[in-house]
């Protein structure tokens, strides 16, 4: 079976996602939970070097080759389809987590240049969720989940069918706790030239189906993600939508170099 005939895992249903912020249909349901840090779109490029510092150092600890080449601000982080999230202490304003997201909405996610995805994502809209990294300490657990959790609800308000990762061991097992499916599961790990050659598993998940499918297997993250709202995560900007802000981003910094 070669890579692009495999087929679309069966058990996907395709029920509505919950809803981002509580309405009153379903208030009655939803606790509101308050966190020691916010989680925000990256607007700016003092934003984007918080979110580019944190993601240095996470990765320094386990993949310092790949840090090396993760000083300076990406392309696909002003990418006009990108959305970069930032976690930040509301004790000091610290950044303390970020993550990635890379749509499909104007051209083929970074992951397609290293493999060809199957047939039944092709035509979807996709989110290539990457360059997740925490702080160290403590609240690094919480503070990625909310990440994942913020991931979430900016792929559903920007209407995104299917979140793809390439994990590496063993951070692929939080995927997979998260009910990600392989992409290729015959192929295990695939190794990514942009990775340094490093075996990431690829692994997908349908935003559309995600509540039903924790539903049904009583997941324990169940209540966090779909009856409990944050306030402090706040990654779906009604008045700026996240899809500008990869041109606000583009235009700062061109705007800078050209005054150098």
């Amino acid at each position: 079976m070669s890579l692009q005939s495999v087929p679309m895992p069966s058990r996907f249903a395709r029920p509505a996602f919950q809803p981002t912020i509580p309405t009153s249909a379903y208030l009655h349901d939803v606790q509101e939970e308050r966190l020691p840090f916010t989680v925000r779109l990256v607007s700016n490029e003092q934003d984007l070097r918080k979110a580019v510092e944190i993601r240095h150092a996470a990765y320094a600890r386990h993949m310092p080759t790949v840090a090396e080449t993760l000083k300076e601000p990406e392309a696909l982080d002003r990418d006009r389809a990108s959305a970069v999230l930032l976690a930040e202490s509301k004790l000091d304003g610290s950044p303390i987590g970020t993550i990635r997201l890379q749509t499909n909405r104007y051209q083929p996610i970074a992951l397609e240049q290293a493999v060809r995805l199957p047939h039944w994502l092709q035509g979807k809209t996709m989110a290539h969720v990457s360059r997740l990294g925490v702080a160290q300490g403590m609240a690094g657990r919480l503070v990625k989940t909310v990440l994942i959790k913020a991931s979430f609800q900016y792929c559903e308000a920007n209407d995104i069918d299917w979140a793809v990762v390439a994990a590496r061991t063993p951070l692929d097992r939080q995927y997979a706790a998260l009910m990600f499916e392989d992409i290729f599961p015959e192929a295990g790990f695939v190794p990514l030239p942009h990775m340094n050659n490093v075996p990431h598993r690829l692994m997908c998940f349908e935003i559309a189906s995600g509540k039903t499918r924790w539903t049904e297997a009583q997941h324990p993250l169940l209540a966090f993600f779909c009856n409990t709202y944050h306030p402090d995560i706040d990654v779906v900007n009604e008045l700026r939508p996240p899809m500008a802000i990869g041109h606000a981003l583009k235009a700062q910094a061109e705007e800078e170099a050209r005054l150098q």
